[in-house]
């Protein structure tokens, strides 16, 4: 397959990807600072070429629910925001895993609480793997520390929505989402045929009759014992995802006596301490979960107990760290580093918080 190489914005990348992945919709609404999937989208037109719908939706509320729609139908649907309109869309997110559909989510998360401010963040941190919405449901979230990743993570999204009937969250930060880099893109791929979703979705409401029987989308149960079947389902689906699908990336950690957790921007961030402490004789590596739900608490686990301390580099107040301390199974002294409302940390900063957590 052929290879292409473009210069482009993380956010352009999460756009080109989905129209050469052959993604079937898209439904967003612009926000700062993921505004350029969608004006990268509409200056393409990809509805002429591939037949790819986009459509800038009333709201984010709008958006999420016409992504149930499309999902439902066996579509290959898409949303993106940034952190407040992300929050307008957990009910919405809640529903579609309530009723077992794939879909993927992108936000580029910029500071909060509240309107906070439109610069990077890592802060939407829980509220993306813990489940931000109502009832016992999870989101596969993905975070990309580059701009290739950020296009390399749409049609993996897409493979872990399918797979598992669930909505994946890409969960970047501004940095990631307008730094501009380097990236291989590939061929355009062709957009599943109707009759190629009636073979493999046999869940969805295509219109077809041809099984004799109604397909009914929905996350309504009214008798408990059937909602529990359900959850029990769902809870089983959510453990074959943690055993096969936890992803990470060690660096540097084979002679490490510290280690640095971090991902996104900020582990990119942390690969420069590295090299700043090591000159200092300071032996540091760092785990970067590619996955934060499901965390690679193993690999974390394995690694951090060989360290004598582990800091968590953090552009927030503190939220990943809890994951980090619970995969060590607190024999380790875990601490945390963070810049958050949209500050981003240095390399030196973390170096001398390094030096304070060693003293």
């Amino acid at each position: 397959m052929a290879k292409e190489l473009k210069l482009m914005k993380g956010n352009q990348a999460i756009a080109e990807a989905a129209i050469r992945c052959g993604c079937d919709g898209y439904f967003g609404y612009p926000i700062t600072p993921q505004s350029e999937v969608l004006e990268h989208l509409m200056a393409e037109r990809p509805y002429l070429t591939t037949g790819m719908v986009v459509l800038q939706a009333e709201s984010e509320l709008a958006s999420i629910n016409m992504v149930y729609a499309g999902a439902a139908a066996g579509k290959r649907v898409m949303t993106s925001s940034s952190s407040p309109g992300f929050s307008l869309m957990q009910e919405g997110l809640s529903y579609i895993a309530g009723a077992e559909l794939p879909a993927l989510c992108v936000n580029v998360v910029r500071g909060g609480p509240g309107l906070g401010t439109i610069q990077p963040s890592q802060s939407d941190y829980f509220q993306t793997t813990k489940g931000g919405g109502h009832g016992d449901y999870r989101l596969i979230t993905l975070a990309p520390a580059s701009v290739q990743e950020m296009y390399d993570f749409v049609e993996l999204g897409f493979d872990l929505a399918f797979k598992y009937r669930n909505p994946v969250a890409i969960l970047s930060d501004g940095v990631i989402g307008q730094v501009m880099e380097k990236v291989m893109v590939d061929d355009y791929k062709p957009r599943w045929t109707d009759e190629y979703i009636e073979k493999t979705c046999p869940w969805a409401a295509t219109g077809h009759r041809s099984t004799g029987k109604h397909r009914i989308v929905t996350s309504l149960e009214l008798e408990a014992l059937k909602q529990e079947a359900i959850n029990d389902r769902i809870q089983a689906k959510y453990r074959k995802c943690e055993e096969e699908d936890a992803r990470y990336e060690a660096i540097q950690c084979d002679d490490a006596e510290y280690l640095f957790v971090a991902y996104g921007s900020a582990a990119r961030i942390c690969m420069k301490t590295i090299e700043l402490a090591r000159a200092e004789g300071i032996k540091v590596g760092l785990v970067r979960p590619i996955t934060l739900w499901p965390f690679p608490t193993k690999a974390v686990a394995e690694i951090g107990n060989r360290m004598k301390k582990i800091l968590s580099v953090e552009m927030n107040a503190g939220q990943m760290i809890e994951d980090v301390k619970l995969a060590v199974d607190c024999n380790v002294p875990v601490e945390h580093f963070g810049r958050y409302g949209g500050v981003i940390p240095t390399p030196v900063e973390i170096l001398e918080a390094l030096k304070k957590m060693i003293k």
